[in-house]
């Protein structure tokens, strides 16, 4: 049904309009940046910086998914210089990370993304915590937010480490290189402007607003959603749909989430380019519908208030704070 209306079609003009409209914008701050010289009037096109890096990101996001060009070497060279040049972020990193998410969402010990770390994500990561740590943890959730203000910062890290810690991927020091350009010149515009004080300020307040918005991107999709025990199989439609979050919203909410907010759509046809999510959006709701699989959306701050509470919850040691429901249905 989705071949038939049209959904897997190349989007050549969207995205065509929304790189040339990005890259115009990063010209913009430039200039901005030249013009206004030494004032912390220069936190405004930081801050702005930051939510265009972020749509870099998305960008990245969608041609790793093969989103936007028909030919396999467009989209995997277009996201290495995207990610790379543009955002100072390795697509090798991205994709292998992001390649094990999308085959077992919110799946003990095969999802990156709930591995043990900062925050506990599961019961049985919060479990050995002791002492401060555990006391920490029991209120983890109101730390999740002001972390991700540290997210910009920790991507550009992992993005470096996986790099030089990559031995067999051949095109690793073209990354490499990609990002040195990037980060260094990044670096050299922002000292030939401003004094040291001014360009930390401006560097600190970019990344943060990129952490934010990437890290409120992806956290409400699956954060609080079922946990799948690490020895459970599970169907296609339900691994992607009963494990996945959508949240509601307009083209503001599309423009900030990078799409994202079609979670479930996403994870059914991940290659499906952006727009053309909220049209498949009826035909996955009367699917799921018509085979009992429970299909999920909220409103974006009720999905932040359901990740705090699930991070509280985990660091409480609640035994199983979210009962999969597929557990609950065959259990019995």
């Amino acid at each position: 049904m989705v071949r038939q209306e049209g959904l897997l079609r190349r989007r050549y003009g969207y995205y065509w309009t929304r790189i040339v409209a990005v890259v115009a914008s990063l010209a913009l701050v430039g200039v901005a940046v030249a013009l206004l010289g030494d004032t912390w009037w220069q936190l405004v096109p930081a801050a702005v910086l930051g939510l265009v890096s972020a749509q870099f990101g998305f960008l990245g996001h969608d041609l790793a998914h093969h989103q936007v060009f028909t030919s396999k070497g467009w989209n995997v060279w277009s996201a290495r210089v995207i990610s790379g040049l543009f955002t100072g972020l390795s697509y090798t990193w991205w994709k292998g990370k992001h390649n094990k998410h999308h085959s077992a969402p919110n799946q003990e010990n095969r999802d990156p993304d709930i591995g043990p770390g900062v925050l506990a994500f599961t019961p049985a990561d919060a479990a050995p915590r002791t002492g401060l740590a555990a006391r920490l943890t029991r209120h983890q959730g109101w730390a999740f937010f002001p972390l991700l203000t540290l997210e910009g910062l920790q991507l550009h890290v992992a993005s470096v480490r996986t790099l030089l810690g990559q031995k067999t991927d051949r095109y690793r020091w073209v990354e490499l290189w990609f990002i040195a350009v990037r980060l260094g010149g990044y670096a050299a515009v922002l000292l030939a402007v401003l004094p040291v004080g001014k360009a930390a300020a401006f560097a600190g307040l970019q990344l943060a607003v990129l952490g934010v918005l990437l890290g409120g991107a992806f956290a409400p999709n699956h954060k609080g959603m079922p946990i799948v025990p690490a020895d459970m199989k599970v169907d296609f439609l339900r691994r992607q749909v009963v494990m996945s979050r959508n949240i509601r919203g307009g083209a503001f909410t599309d423009f900030m989430m990078g799409g994202l907010n079609h979670q479930i759509e996403h994870h059914l046809f991940p290659s499906m380019p952006r727009p053309n999510l909220k049209l498949a959006k009826p035909l996955v709701q009367a699917h799921c519908a018509e085979h009992d699989v429970a299909y999920v959306e909220t409103g974006l701050w009720r999905s932040y208030q359901i990740v705090v509470h699930y991070l509280n919850a985990v660091g409480l040691r609640a035994r199983d704070p979210f009962q999969c429901p597929l557990i609950q249905r065959y259990r019995a």
